[in-house]
């Protein structure tokens, strides 16, 4: 007896260029391998070098660089961040008080006001990745308008992160 017609059909193979299956492009991942990044984040992390913060920006579409480095204070690091760009950064902050210093870091991620919707969307996937390099931080701040980076309020953040803080004992 001859198979029907219908089942004589075969079954169509799948192939490898399913609209579905991503791409290896589509899949890497931000590169941060440049060796500036981690110099940068091991001087601001270390106490004997006077470099107090770093400022990572897109070199290319899908690498990061390092932008610069500083010694200054808080409202230096905050003026590098751009209205135009996507870029993240690591500051060192000084707490505790006359008893007890300790230094405190935070974690950046600046998308300015004039940033497109696709490399907003991309500063999420690849913050994990700058987090493969920038591991120790008290807090993280992602912010989009430059009011998010009030310094008091950032202060503030990396200060309750560090769970006790007694001041200096005096009451006001």
């Amino acid at each position: 007896m001859q198979p029907s017609p219908e089942k004589k059909k075969k079954k169509k193979k799948k192939t490898s260029s399913s609209p579905h299956k991503k791409t290896e492009k589509q899949t890497k991942m931000v590169d941060v391998s440049d060796a500036n990044i981690a110099q940068a984040y091991a001087d601001v992390r270390n106490d004997s070098n006077p470099t107090t913060w770093l400022v990572l920006h897109y070199v290319s579409n899908g690498k990061v660089g390092l932008q610069s480095t500083g010694t200054g204070n808080y409202q230096e690091f905050v003026r590098e961040f751009d209205d135009k760009k996507a870029q993240f950064g690591y500051f060192r902050v000084t707490t505790g008080d006359s008893e007890s210093k300790r230094a405190k870091f935070l974690f950046v991620s600046w998308v300015g006001t004039n940033v497109g919707s696709l490399a907003k969307a991309k500063v999420s996937v690849h913050k994990a990745k700058i987090k493969e390099v920038i591991r120790e931080y008290a807090a993280e701040v992602h912010a989009e308008e430059r009011e998010e980076l009030n310094e008091d309020t950032v202060t503030d953040k990396i200060v309750k992160s560090g769970g006790a803080n007694y001041g200096s004992g005096k009451r006001d």
